[in-house]
């Protein structure tokens, strides 16, 4: 009876962990469908009072971030793209209004502006996916200057409605000063969000972020700061372009986001302080003027993002093509051009000693035949990582050709490299290479090798040259050996 009695109680234990287990799943479940929607809304929020703060007296907001902050978070964060999202941040943006002193009339028409400009530029930056982040590919760019512009255009149609009905001014100034206000904003905020670092990939890109950071190359970040300072100094709406050519070196100097950054900073600057000092003051602000400024503002910023994204893509490529042309695309060694050009630099150094060893894969035209050549190309894959297993990571390997490979092992005791080859021959022969189907091959490899104390001025052509004698000599006495050339 009391073994029934503790059974029971075990049994209602177990009864409340699972449920303990099963609202803490659902907990879990709730907050991660919240969490994208309320961050969404804090930093819509946030910005809003950002901008709010900013407003001249009678006109729209000097910086006005908000907008280009949801669009970017919306391409970014999926889950903050949802229904919810949507009327977390409509919430946040009339939320902001209503506590800086709007009346409700006022705070829904202007976000409903806001959000008709973000809802039509979402609409063109959907279609680049937020694993796509970075804006490495121009054609991402393109999309991200035409979801601008049509965002702009979208909240300066809500504009032309609301221009006469708020501010008693016409319907094509409202359409006009809401588009250049909403493009300037658009372009120096939106590429910022887009080009972050990914936090799924944050050790990678943190790291290139970070670096380039700390770059010593700190003479385009200080001739844009002094340019900026000439521009006050000289005055003019015109002084607004002096910054552009250090912008410029900024963009092939740096990495998008860090242009992104600078560009960001110079758009602030353009919207706020040469706009204060090149106008008359607040009470006579001349809206052709800031129209212009605003338009301006908008189009330069675009320009160097535009190049750092083009100069990016530009140093990816070459990137690219120099791994092609260093690199056996097979097997993963270095290709023969690639492998005598450092051997000839190594030789170069003149290191302590050299061991050169030529390998070959034995009966490899029999594998061929019998199997295929998809099966042949499998074995090289498997057999050329293995080897490259059993080198240091300075250690030089390449593939000569075919099923030939050879490895340059420096500052090695003669011993230690023949200890070195035997390795990569057990390694070859000892485990057969197995295939998906389930079928395995045997391999074996033959091995010659030359050792040289002092290398001096030998070239490397030569050394091969007498490593492949000694590859011959294994091939002749029946493979699957090393033998280390006695010259």
């Amino acid at each position: 009876m009391r073994g029934a009695v503790v059974a029971g109680w075990g049994n209602s234990m177990s009864l409340f962990e699972d449920a303990t287990i099963a609202e803490a799943e659902g907990a879990q479940k709730i907050w991660a469908r919240a969490a994208g929607p309320l961050t969404l809304a804090a930093i819509v929020f946030a910005s809003c009072l950002v901008g709010i703060y900013s407003r001249p007296i009678g006109f729209l907001a000097m910086v006005w971030p908000a907008n280009a902050l949801m669009l970017g978070l919306l391409v970014r964060m999926p889950s903050a793209a949802t229904v919810p999202g949507w009327c977390a941040a409509a919430a946040a943006y009339v939320a902001a209004d209503l506590l800086a002193g709007s009346d409700l009339f006022k705070a829904l028409l202007l976000n409903g502006a806001n959000l008709v400009g973000v809802a039509a530029g979402y609409v063109i930056l959907r279609q680049i996916a937020s694993t796509r982040a970075g804006l490495r590919e121009t054609r991402d760019l393109a999309r991200v200057i035409l979801a601008a512009i049509v965002a702009s255009a979208g909240a300066g149609a809500v504009g032309a409605i609301a221009n006469p009905l708020l501010f008693g001014g016409t319907a094509l100034g409202g359409l006009t000063f809401w588009f250049a206000t909403e493009l300037a904003n658009y372009a120096a905020f939106l590429p910022v969000v887009l080009a972050a670092p990914r936090l799924s990939q944050m050790p990678r890109d943190w790291h290139e972020f970070r670096s380039s950071l700390a770059s010593r190359n700190v003479m385009p970040e200080a001739a844009l700061g002094l340019s900026c300072l000439i521009a006050i100094a000289v005055g003019g709406q015109g002084a607004l372009a002096l910054p552009v050519p250090a912008l410029l070196w900024c963009a092939v100097s740096y990495p998008v986001f860090k242009t992104a950054l600078l560009t960001l900073l110079y758009g602030c600057w353009a919207l706020i302080v040469a706009a204060s000092i090149f106008l008359p003051a607040a009470g006579a602000l001349d809206e052709n003027a800031l129209i212009s400024i605003r338009l301006g503002a908008a189009f330069l910023a675009i320009a160097p993002v535009v190049l750092s994204s083009i100069m990016q893509s530009r140093e990816s490529t070459l990137a690219q093509l120099h791994h092609l042309a260093a690199y056996d695309q097979l097997t993963g060694a270095e290709s023969r051009h690639a492998f005598f050009e450092r051997a000839r630099r190594l030789l170069e150094s003149r290191p302590r000693s050299v061991a050169v060893l030529m390998i070959d894969v034995d009966h490899f035209k029999r594998v061929n035949d019998t199997h295929g050549h998809s099966a042949g190309d499998e074995v090289l894959i498997a057999i050329a990582k293995r080897m490259r297993s059993r080198l240091r990571p300075f250690d030089l390997f390449g593939r000569m050709g075919g099923e030939e490979f050879a490895a340059i092992i420096p500052d090695c005791p003669r011993q230690d490299a023949i200890r070195v080859a035997q390795r990569i021959r057990r390694a070859i022969v000892e485990e057969p290479v197995g295939f998906s189907d389930g079928k395995t091959i045997p391999i074996t490899a033959s091995i010659g090798m030359i050792f040289k104390d002092r290398p001096g001025t030998d070239v490397i052509d030569r050394l091969l040259a007498e490593a492949d004698a000694a590859l011959y000599q294994a091939k002749l006495h029946g493979r699957d050996r090393v033998v280390v050339s006695s010259n």
